[in-house]
């Protein structure tokens, strides 16, 4: 299938050990006939867990991959394990899984984030509003469910793991942040102010969902719809060009830049000390030859980009 059609899925347990705990809901998404479908299976009991999980395996049979938050260390392991207990095969086999909380580790301080929760990264988004209580709390509310039969209860269960649903939808957009560091942008305006300041404005291949901003000492970032600013403070006239492979170089204080081991072996061992990314930079001039080079422009940002936005709250 060359049709990009993904499962979205979450899942409500009765605890966090899959050894000892059972799935009593899974939820997933998908887009059936122009419209996003959420399905919902519930065991009302541990013997009906293994239903459940059937159903969930056969509703998942060509999708090209699963997505889902924190799944590759939480929901997928959960699932198999539990799979493995009853004698079913795993419902995944070779599909790929896209973890979007692995995925947007990276983003956490371009998010301003102390924690990286589901509903921390929806919060982002001013128009998403939970009303229903956290998955610990969904526990008990099945337990009373399947005691009293109270649909009320029920109602709670059912409508947290449709919010988790739905946020997974909102969340996935986030993953356009992910192409500031990948290079997937164009410059498409570079002007020096003075010997202090280079702004550089970046066409975006991947416009965002919601704007956000970043500034240090060294830089100021902006980041709205389709179009990012970067406003870089300059040393007369120079910038930092960062290096990614940090641990192939050592740091100068002297000179202030870094050079590759192959050369600090050459170098006064109390000259020089292993670079970190903080340190692991030379520099260069903003000449006119810069100025009127994408290319030169592109290989700057493609390197130092991703390095400044790693530094951030470094």
């Amino acid at each position: 299938m060359s049709e990009f059609s993904p499962i979205f899925y979450d899942i409500e347990t009765t605890g966090l050990s899959r050894y000892s705990t059972f799935v009593y809901l899974i939820g997933a998404v998908r887009y059936e006939q122009n419209l996003w479908i959420l399905t919902q299976w519930l065991a009302e009991s541990p013997e009906e867990e293994s239903l459940i999980i059937e159903e969930f395996t056969r509703y998942i049979q060509g999708a090209t991959c699963t997505i889902q938050y924190n799944g590759n260390r939480f929901d997928q392991p959960y699932l198999e394990e539990r799979c493995r207990r009853s004698g079913l095969p795993s419902p995944f086999g070779e599909l790929p899984s896209i973890d979007l909380y692995q995925s947007l580790r990276s983003c956490q301080t371009l998010f301003k984030l102390s924690r990286m929760k589901q509903p921390d990264l929806e919060n982002l988004f001013p128009s998403i509003h939970r009303i229903h209580c956290d998955g610990g709390q969904c526990i008990r509310l099945y337990r009373s469910y399947i005691k009293k039969k109270d649909p009320s209860a029920l109602e709670t269960v059912l409508g947290h793991n449709q919010e988790d649903l739905c946020g997974l939808g909102s969340v996935y957009t986030l993953l356009s942040y992910k192409f500031l560091y990948l290079g997937e942008y164009e410059p498409s305006a570079v002007r020096m102010h003075g010997q202090e300041e280079l702004v550089i404005t970046l066409a975006l291949k991947h416009p965002v969902p919601v704007p956000v901003s970043c500034v240090t000492e060294e830089f100021y970032l902006t980041v709205n719809d389709s179009e990012a600013k970067l406003l870089l403070h300059l040393r007369d006239g120079k910038l930092r060009q960062y290096y990614p492979n940090y641990k192939d170089y050592e740091y100068l204080p002297g000179e202030d830049q870094a050079i590759p081991k192959s050369l600090s072996r050459y170098v006064d061992k109390s000259l020089r000390t292993a670079a970190t990314p903080q340190t692991c930079y030379t520099w260069f001039c903003c000449d006119e030859s810069f100025l009127n080079s994408r290319q030169k422009q592109m290989q700057y940002l493609t390197h130092s980009l991703p390095c400044l936005l790693k530094n951030l709250g470094k």
